[in-house]
């Protein structure tokens, strides 16, 4: 019985001075781990890249292709690579922010052979049809232009309808990344086909717009095409 209540007394009064500093320890060492990792979260995030405390990518600042390529000016075949990946790199200048200039806007058609405007559209077409096409015909839109000064990432478009003040379709999808090279990027949305009936029949309205993951407008295009019964 004296081991007993001895047990008990003791399980009373708690742990020993010995088990009250171990535990200390314990969490005094789990107190500085947790502050390391945080400190190193810290450390990264200065260098511009790093994980947030909920856990999302934090992405680094933007910084220019010119000096990216001065980074490495001293890798021989690294910088080889980079002329090839980028192509001309003696037009790169210090510029942050990426350009996309665009030089054309085309359609095609099975009607007929490809029709195409140059970009940015002369002010005396303002408000003229661009294209025709016959109700149920297929078509596609294809786009020419240049990447300048930095890669610009997650390029999209959206083209919106109207016809007689109402909105009638829109489609949206994404074109990707591109970087800056020599010669400018040829690119062809997706098929389509036009509608069928006496009320698909007229003059539309249209607006293409491009943006990239930045949400930076690229360019904006306002245009009019007519749909004509089919022959």
């Amino acid at each position: 019985m004296e081991s007993v209540n001895g047990k008990r007394e003791q399980e009373e009064a708690g742990p020993s001075d010995g088990t009250k500093q171990k535990m200390t320890e314990k969490v005094s060492d789990a107190l500085d781990d947790g502050k390391a990792e945080e400190e190193e979260v810290d450390e990264d995030e200065e260098g511009g890249i790093g994980v947030s405390k909920n856990g999302f990518f934090v992405p680094g600042p933007l910084v220019s292709l010119k000096e990216q390529i001065e980074r490495d000016k001293e890798d021989e075949s690294l910088r080889r690579w980079k002329e090839k990946l980028l192509g001309c790199l003696e037009s790169l200048e210090g510029q942050l922010d990426p350009e996309v200039k665009f030089h054309s806007i085309g359609i095609i058609s099975e009607d007929f052979a490809e029709i195409v405007t140059p970009l940015p559209v002369d002010e005396n077409r303002n408000g003229c049809t661009l294209f025709t096409l016959r109700e149920g015909s297929r078509y596609q839109l294809k786009l020419k232009f240049s990447v300048l000064h930095n890669i610009v990432s997650g390029l999209t478009y959206s083209n919106t309808v109207w016809k007689g003040g109402l909105q009638v379709d829109q489609s949206k999808g994404m074109l990707g990344t591109f970087a800056p090279q020599k010669e400018p990027y040829v690119y062809t949305l997706k098929e389509d086909t036009t509608p069928s009936g006496a009320l698909a029949r007229g003059v539309y309205s249209a607006k293409l717009k491009f943006e990239d993951d930045d949400r930076r407008c690229h360019m904006e295009l306002k245009y009019l095409f007519e749909i004509k019964k089919s022959s």
